[in-house]
């Protein structure tokens, strides 16, 4: 019989998209991932850790795109349950610390929640409020264990114990949000419902419950994380091109909806991250 504290196989998602700032000026920064076991992979994306060391230099600023994700967090002070929050994601990192954090599938906390998931959106609840007192005590267990690898065995010890049924409206929901991620060519809500989904209305009540934010909310995000993510990759990118490619009108609205979440300009976003 297989020893139920044995670490799952460490298998790497790949690199992490929405990050924006890929590293620190000064220090070590670190981020890794890992799948969860197949009994969990139905509502758990995966695992991840980052960490700090800025070797007594100034604070620094990380920013991230969202995702149409519930995380839960724990770090050495603090732990919650983060909803999906719909702007940029900005976090001052101070001093040498690590975060953990549990990414939930679009749809795979509401049958743990047992509620309508866009009560969470743009907000943190305590650990507690979920999980109950046995929640506490197991992020206590979590801060006291010596690595990531160790984490995610814990991790995947008190949520398979936990481990909710998926209800057929959760599994639609986490289907269609993956459906959107792999297709760039899904550009509009009407394509969905062209693609053999629910009526506009029914989408988006299902989004809703089950996900947080809405369809289109989610496409948007989505092919704005494929423009930061060709940009990082060095590509030589033609911007009126791109803003077709990613359903946009014209270059014009693209770069409003990129600045208005990445904070500047694809062009000035380009020159940061790809310096001459």
């Amino acid at each position: 019989m297989k020893d139920p504290c044995t670490p799952p196989p460490a298998r790497d998602p790949g690199k992490p998209r929405g990050v924006l700032r890929q590293g620190l000026e000064a220090g070590r920064f670190e981020h890794r991932r890992q799948w969860p076991s197949p009994a969990l992979g139905g509502w758990i994306e995966h695992f991840w850790q980052v960490d700090w060391r800025l070797a007594g230099g100034p604070p620094q600023r990380q920013e991230t795109l969202p995702h149409p994700s519930v995380h839960l967090v724990i770090e050495p002070e603090e732990a919650g349950i983060h909803g999906v929050h719909t702007g940029r994601y900005e976090r001052l990192l101070i001093g040498d610390a690590y975060a953990f954090g549990i990414k939930f599938r679009p749809g795979g906390f509401q049958p743990l929640l047992r509620g309508d998931v866009s009560t969470l959106t743009n907000r943190s609840v305590p650990v507690a409020s979920v999980l109950g007192e046995a929640g506490d005590a197991w992020v206590e267990a979590m801060r006291a264990a010596p690595d990531f690898p160790a984490r995610v065995v814990l991790a995947e010890q008190f949520l398979g114990e936990r481990r909710p049924v998926m209800d057929a409206k959760a599994m639609q929901a986490t289907a269609w949000v993956a459906r959107i991620a792999a297709e760039p060519a899904i550009t509009s809500v009407e394509q969905l419902i062209a693609a053999g989904g629910p009526g506009k209305r029914a989408l988006q009540g299902l989004f809703k419950r089950y996900v947080g934010v809405g369809p289109k909310w989610i496409i948007n995000r989505y092919r704005l994380h494929e423009a930061v993510a060709r940009i990082q990759a060095g590509e030589v990118v033609d911007w009126a091109r791109l803003a077709l490619e990613l359903g946009y009108f014209d270059q014009a609205h693209f770069i409003r909806d990129f600045r208005a979440l990445v904070g500047m300009t694809p062009g000035d976003f380009a020159r940061r991250e790809v310096p001459d």
